[in-house]
């Protein structure tokens, strides 16, 4: 019977089929949901491991083991995983390995819109990119033959839309595949430059093999129909494309590298224009050109942002394509004024233990060097206490960098912040070398016992792992004393009067200094706070806006200050900055 899946629901179903024993990730949107399917079956060992890095060494290890094996993450993820990435391309596996990457065009999570398809291309390893969750189950499994057939890891590349959408699956038979006999092989293995300069003819040789598998693939399809254009897309761009025109003639692609020339070369003469409809850079369209062939692309789509039926029909529509054959139902839709639609900026939760912090570090007048979590929205208004946000891992380097450059003097103005998933990610190393190299950070660790930002999944320092069972609970403090921190304390952020004193003291210090922010997330149901909403004493309050200045979405300033109480978590925040004690606990109207 068909199921309605996820595309991220359908590679775990794939996983699973073709008998996946180790998975292994970091979360990331929009990758997540793919570990947490796999979780869900009992005889495949899964993992949250500390960052993308750790993943693919774990399932390159399981690979070389003998096992299938898969490790999942999004674009961003992929750089911290390059370096055994490329090195497991000159190594090759034994039993299959799998490399899921979900890229997010149109950075709906993200900070940058990068491009993982050119990491194939780089590490000279295939790449497939289905366009539904039929695809995404049956291309996972297919991945798995490419890699044991051709000795080497495979990419999986997802994109947001085919990750978040639904569509039917057809659940198949699990296959009967085991382990596979480990031998040891020092010369395939240990990639000392002797052997590595024989694994690179290796990797050559193999690349030559899959360009010929590309030209004879069944996930690469033609689609003849009117011959007036013909277009070449994968993925959801074949998507979009095949809605904007059903009646063009299509090359669909579903190896995106290496990509199949004469296949290309042979649709182009068959057509009488030919475009590339593909989201972000021009990876195929580029490719296309080398080939001395005349091929329209990003003059007529955009190179930011996710496409759309729209977006594609409108484009080709400029290009001169003929009415007949689009789909230009979209001219008959009513356009709204995007100022017309009331803005929703995103906003920490209500009761959210950041919140006071970023009060805190507003009202001292502090440079906070940010990073990556749900705790990023601090630099919004009306907290606007964050400076900067580059990727994981960097707020403790950038406030380093930022004493090493101006000065020792810049320290007591200079914090960064933090979440303990991200610290534990990728923050650890950063806080070696501000010891290491005679640093004056203060650095901030958000503990909120989650990883958030991707809907609350364990981490080494939560106590639990992905299946939810006790585990050993990494002390952050311990962590931090043992790199060489003297000066390590932890705070109750809800108490804002002793963190402001612990901020003034830690930044006032002339050697590094943590602060361990602790507080469980708001949303944690096994830490969720129990206090009676709060309420506004209208005769009192002096409307001054202090509360305000929290951005808490509680809080509502129409026709005067008032509390929403059914959003309301009752952490008191707002009643501690009040100054005229016009906010507390329960109904002030009683």
């Amino acid at each position: 019977m068909k199921k309605l899946l996820l595309g991220n629901e359908a590679v775990a179903l794939g996983a699973y089929e073709a008998r996946v024993k180790v998975a292994s990730a970091y979360p990331g949107t929009p990758s997540t949901e793919i570990t947490e399917s796999i979780s869900r079956y009992e005889d495949i060992y899964v993992e949250w491991s500390p960052n993308e890095k750790v993943a693919l060494e774990v399932a390159l290890g399981a690979s070389i083991a003998g096992a299938r094996a898969m490790a999942c993450m999004k674009h961003v993820g992929l750089n911290v995983a390059a370096d055994p990435l490329f090195t497991s391309s000159y190594t090759g596996i034994n039993g299959g390995l799998v490399i899921v990457v979900a890229d997010d065009p149109g950075m709906h999570s993200s900070q940058n819109e990068q491009d993982s398809r050119f990491y194939g291309r780089a590490a000279h390893i295939p790449v497939l990119e289905p366009s539904d969750s039929q695809e995404a189950k049956d291309f996972t499994k297919l991945a798995f033959d490419i890699s044991e057939k051709f000795d080497t890891p495979v990419m999986l590349r997802m994109t947001t839309r085919v990750s978040h959408s639904r569509s039917l699956v057809e659940p198949g038979e699990r296959l009967d595949v085991g382990l596979r006999d480990y031998a040891k092989d020092v010369g395939k293995y240990v990639m000392m430059p002797a052997m590595a300069r024989g694994r690179r003819t290796v990797l050559v040789e193999r690349e030559k093999k899959l360009q010929e598998y590309a030209e004879k693939a069944d996930i690469n399809k033609v689609e003849y129909n009117d011959r007036s254009i013909g277009i070449i897309a994968a993925g959801g761009a074949y998507n979009y494309a095949k809605e904007a025109t059903p009646g063009a003639s299509f090359l669909k692609l579903g190896m995106v590298w290496p990509l199949p020339q004469d296949l290309i070369k042979n649709f182009a003469k068959n057509v009488e224009r030919l475009f590339v409809v593909e989201e972000l850079e021009t990876f195929v369209e580029d490719y296309i050109k080398t080939l001395g062939l005349k091929v329209f692309g990003k003059d007529y789509f955009p190179k930011t942002g996710e496409l759309s039926y729209e977006i594609v029909a409108r484009g080709l529509k400029a290009a001169g394509v003929k009415s007949e054959i689009l789909n230009l139902a979209f001219e008959d839709f009513i356009d709204v004024k995007v100022s017309s639609i009331p803005a929703r900026p995103p906003a920490l939760c209500p009761g959210c233990p950041h919140r006071g912090v970023y009060h805190v570090l507003k009202k001292l007048n502090l440079t906070v060097t940010g990073d990556i979590g749900c705790y990023t929205l601090g630099a919004l208004p009306p907290l606007s206490s964050m400076d900067t946000c580059i990727c994981m891992g960097a707020s403790i380097g950038n406030a380093h960098g930022m004493e090493k450059a101006r000065g020792k003097d810049v320290s007591g103005k200079t914090v960064a912040v933090i979440g303990d998933s991200t610290f534990v990610h990728s923050g650890i190393t950063g806080l070696i070398d501000v010891v290491y190299n005679n640093g004056a950070a203060t650095v901030i660790i958000l503990d909120n016992s989650t990883t958030g930002m991707t809907g609350h999944q364990e981490h080494p320092a939560t106590g639990f792992n992905i299946k939810g069972e006790p585990a050993y609970k990494l002390s952050l403090e311990k962590l931090c004393e043992a790199v060489g921190v003297k000066r390590v304390r932890v705070e109750d952020p809800f108490d804002m009067e002793n963190f402001e004193k612990a901020v003034l003291e830690e930044t006032a210090a002339k050697e590094p200094s943590v602060i361990i922010a602790r507080r469980p997330c708001a949303l944690l149901k096994r830490n969720r706070l129990k206090n009676p909403p709060y309420s506004v004493n209208k005769d009192t309050c002096i409307e001054c806006g202090a509360c305000l200045e929290l951005g808490c979405p509680a809080i509502v300033n129409m026709d005067g200050v008032s509390i929403d109480k059914d959003i309301c978590v009752g952490c008191g925040l707002c009643a501690a900055v009040c100054p005229t004690e016009s906010i507390a606990g329960g109904d002030m109207s009683e």
